[in-house]
């Protein structure tokens, strides 16, 4: 397809291109403008239908619009933004610089330019950043009919007609009603006898996440948005929910892996900007490893004694660390998800802390049976009163540390969401760097304390 697009565009065939792209779906010619250098870009897109050319406009990523808007002529401009529906509008003008946003704002007749400024004005990350205030309202009063007359009339305008939204002289919602009940009743039905009293909504200082999900969770192609006073502002559609899905768990991840969260695609970031999304998170998790330097230090005298015991170090610090992981990342898509709540942390705790035992004890029981059969212990060095005293503190060791790694793995994010913060961020790398300084504590103060009993003193 790209090589087809070429040769049409180096032989200035831009009927056939035209042809050729309008068969594709608008997300599909984003993709291919994107192989293009920015400079082609313009022409290409010129070459589309108008209303078509909108669409394929919002599917675009925001340096490729901001360098269209750039070339574009006053009457492309205003005809691109007027074309399109309020929250991509919105979603446009949020990515551009102050000096593009004036200039696409001087374009918007009054009534558009004060609905844009109120969609802006919302919190970050709330419902109202994200949804349309064009969607279809209709009167309880109306009969099918009516409403019929209604859709026909403003649903041009409107991203979806599917569901529409009954509503009294304020504003205020007061049902639902489908496209599918208004073709399935008479046509002198009133609505108020057909529609969906009571329906679910949220409110636009909501989270758009949890807006997202609830919509996932009853199966909404569009979310009722209302304001303090029940009054219906607005709607967030599916695309809008999906998209949101995508970008709060591409973040999670990227906390998730310790990297510093960024809205650009992997192939549209910088080697600079790259090392900047990283770094911060290594320098301090390189800086808190420090921890466990000190504490090796701190029994480098007891170590030196029974040199044997520093072989198991990076047994036991791994282990530990992969079951913190397995926890903490298993409550932080759950939080994610919604399935857990704060509420829920006693249960949480219950789980996790029997988990966490049988885990415990299932890796100290097959640990002491591999380090005792295999003689991972050298008993021709050692001798074998050595050798099982060292098999049963490092088996023991991991028990506990198994333990404490996957109570802390699975209360740590409910704790940091608790206190309002992402649960991300006490996901693996930084459980790891807990969970490291732990087990060394636990497992060198076992040592101490059962080679003691053995008659082994470090």
């Amino acid at each position: 397809m790209i090589t087809e697009v070429r040769r049409l565009l180096d032989e200035k065939k831009y009927r056939e291109l035209r042809d050729l792209l309008c068969e594709e779906e608008p997300a599909d010619i984003a993709q291919i403008f994107d192989q293009f250098p920015k400079d082609e870009v313009p022409l290409m897109f010129r070459v589309l239908h108008k209303d078509f050319a909108s669409d394929v406009f919002v599917e675009m990523d925001s340096d490729l619009q901001q360098a269209l808007i750039e070339g574009f002529t006053d009457q492309e401009l205003s005809d691109i933004m007027n074309d399109l529906f309020l929250d991509d509008t919105v979603d446009v003008i949020e990515e551009m610089p102050a000096s593009v946003v004036r200039r696409i704002l001087k374009f918007a007749d009054p009534e558009r330019r004060r609905q844009i400024n109120k969609l802006l004005n919302y919190p970050e990350d709330s419902a109202g950043t994200i949804m349309t205030t064009e969607f279809v309202r209709l009167k309880a009063h109306f009969t099918v009919a009516d409403a019929f007359k209604t859709i026909r009339r403003q649903g041009v305008d409107k991203e979806t007609i599917y569901t529409c939204y009954v509503t009294d002289d304020h504003r205020v919602l007061l049902g639902v009603v489908t496209v599918k009940q208004l073709l399935l009743a008479e046509e002198d039905t009133v609505l108020q006898d057909i529609m969906i009293e009571d329906p679910i909504f949220c409110h636009t200082d909501d989270d758009r996440k949890d807006v997202s999900l609830a919509m996932s969770k009853y199966d909404f192609l569009a979310m009722p948005i209302v304001d303090s006073e029940q009054r219906l502002v607005g709607i967030v559609t599916v695309d809008d929910a999906l998209d949101v899905i995508q970008e709060e768990d591409t973040e999670d991840i990227e906390m998730m892996a310790a990297i510093t969260p960024s809205d650009k695609p992997y192939l549209k970031m910088g080697v600079f900007e790259t090392w900047k999304s990283r770094i911060p998170w290594l320098l301090i998790l390189m800086i808190s490893a420090t921890f466990t330097s000190k504490i090796l230090t701190h029994f480098e005298g007891s170590l030196a004694t029974l040199p044997v015991l520093t072989a198991f170090v990076p047994l036991l610090m791994g282990t530990g660390g992969n079951a913190g992981s397995q926890a903490s990342v298993s409550v932080i898509r759950a939080l994610s998800l919604g399935d857990v709540q704060m509420r829920d942390f006693g249960k949480v705790l219950l789980k996790e802390t029997i988990v966490a035992v049988l885990c415990g004890l299932s890796l100290g029981i097959v640990n002491f049976g591999k380090m005792y059969v295999f003689n991972d212990v050298n008993r021709t060095e050692y001798g074998l009163q050595v050798s099982i005293a060292v098999s049963l503190v490092v088996s023991i060791a991991i028990a506990i540390t198994v333990i404490i790694a996957k109570i802390s793995g699975g209360m740590l994010p409910i704790l940091v969401k608790r206190i309002g913060l992402d649960p991300a961020v006490m996901a693996s790398p930084l459980i790891t760097t807990i969970v490291d300084v732990l087990s060394l504590l636990v497992y060198l103060g076992i040592a101490q304390n059962i080679l003691r009993m053995f008659g082994i003193n470090i």
